[in-house]
This record gives C-alpha cells, structure tokens and sequence, in this order.
C-alpha cells in the first residue's frame, strides 16, 4: 500500500472518528456507539498492521500422518456397560 493511500485512509479514519465523538455526545454511551468505537479503533489496529507489517516466518512443514481405521468390526467387550447416546441404556436389561 502507497504512502498516500495510508494515508488518505489515516483521514478517512480521523473523519470516523468524529463523527463517533458526535454520536457519543448526541446518544450517550449507548451500545451501538460503543460498538462503532471499537470499530473504528479495530480499524485503526489494521491500518498499523498495514504500516508497519511483520514479517511472517514460514512454518516448517511437518509430514500428515495417516491412520488408517480397519472395516473388521471391533470387539464388542469394548462396549459393555456402555450405552448408547441419546438412547439411554435400553441394553441394560441384556447380560
């Protein structure tokens, strides 16, 4: 971004802003005020992002480890006593 469109956005925002101040003098500290302030303080945190960016350091990039689920069906001893979500232990009566 140009130095001009910053700072044609750096006025844009001063502009915002009062017109946040004269809403917040007209309807008090409503919630929607509120709500357009930190907006505009929201967007004035981008517009520093936009002036001074960081730097972004690559990530290094780690192999995806693949699991692979078996179709036998599984042990049914790994269920007793369990019952079914949503269901409420109508294997209960069932040994």
């Amino acid at each position: 971004m140009s130095s001009t469109e910053l700072a044609e956005i750096r006025r844009a925002l001063g502009q915002l802003r009062q017109c946040v101040g004269a809403l917040r003098s007209r309807y008090g500290d409503a919630a929607a005020v509120r709500r357009l302030a930190n907006d505009v303080d929201r967007l004035d945190i981008d517009v520093c992002e936009l002036e001074n960016p960081i730097p972004v350091q690559a990530k290094p990039s780690t192999p995806v480890q693949v699991v692979k689920i078996p179709d036998a069906p599984y042990d049914p001893s790994l269920w007793q006593g369990a019952d079914d979500e949503g269901v409420g232990g109508y294997h209960r009566d069932q040994p």
